[in-house]
């Protein structure tokens, strides 16, 4: 559980900084615009992109193993793109338009829209990272 809490902080924090760098991703917070909502919203679909990380991205990469082998691994960009374009689509779920990408409409996918989600996932997967290191100490050192 503690891995989990850490690792939904560092993926708020991340995101937080995908948004600022991203012009194409917002997140529109839930429930006004005051801190405590900014700060509870990037907080939640922190924890949507954890939980989409950790139960729905194996399976994913199960399922994808021969296209890991096709391209060396290069497909993980791609298929790390759109978890969070999945992401942003369960995040809308709560409420309409709080996390979007632009050009990810209901209408369809458009080519822009995962060029700039494969370059979210990719500075957040710099945080997931660093949170799952920061986590496995923590955890160490607590027992």
């Amino acid at each position: 559980m503690k891995r989990f809490l850490i690792t939904t902080v560092f993926s708020a924090v991340g995101l937080y900084v995908v948004t600022l760098l991203i012009p194409a991703i917002h997140l529109e917070p839930y429930g006004g615009t005051n801190l405590w909502a900014k700060i509870g919203s990037f907080l939640f679909v922190g924890a949507i992109f954890s939980l989409v990380n950790s139960i729905v991205a194996p399976i994913v990469k199960i399922v994808a193993l021969p296209l890991y082998l096709l391209t060396f691994g290069l497909i993980s960009i791609v298929i790390n793109g759109a978890l969070f374009l999945f992401v942003a689509w369960l995040s809308s779920l709560f409420a309409d338009k709080s996390f979007t990408i632009t050009g990810f409409t209901s209408e369809g996918l458009t080519i822009e829209s995962l060029g700039w989600a494969i370059l979210g996932a990719l500075i957040l997967s710099v945080f997931t990272s660093i949170a799952k290191s920061v986590a496995k100490k923590a955890i160490k050192n607590n027992s």
